[in-house]
């Protein structure tokens, strides 16, 4: 198989309407701002992406690693976190309780590989 070929077998699974879903799910929901939520989406894997990198580069590449650098990319990831929490109507506050409510019940003395490997059905 090549290149087109592959193209044209993996393509048989778009139906080309994404955009229509898209811009119906902009017309139908009021509660969500669709727009910031999408570049909430795109921002945060950007920047994930250069802090990840960074580390990569640090590890890998045996570079030196500016951690004020890395310190700017996490706080633009926080940044995109913010927008989210706002395209969806959140309060960031209730969703880092959220985060501490999960990993208590998770992780009920600690963090444990067996826990990590062994968990309970329904736990995201």
């Amino acid at each position: 198989m090549n290149g087109k070929e592959y193209q044209q077998c993996a393509m048989r699974t778009n139906d080309d309407e994404g955009l229509t879903r898209l811009v119906n799910k902009i017309r139908e929901t009021r509660n969500v701002n669709v727009a910031d939520l999408i570049t909430a989406c795109f921002g945060l894997s950007g920047e994930v992406g250069e802090f990840v990198d960074l580390v990569k580069k640090w590890i890998f590449h045996e570079k030196d690693i500016d951690f004020h650098h890395l310190q700017l990319e996490l706080g633009d990831i926080l940044w995109y976190v913010a927008l989210a929490c706002d395209a969806m109507g959140w309060n960031m506050d209730e969703i880092m309780q959220m985060n501490i409510d999960k990993l208590s019940r998770r992780y009920k003395d600690g963090f444990t590989v067996e826990e990590a490997n062994n968990r309970k059905q329904g736990d995201v």
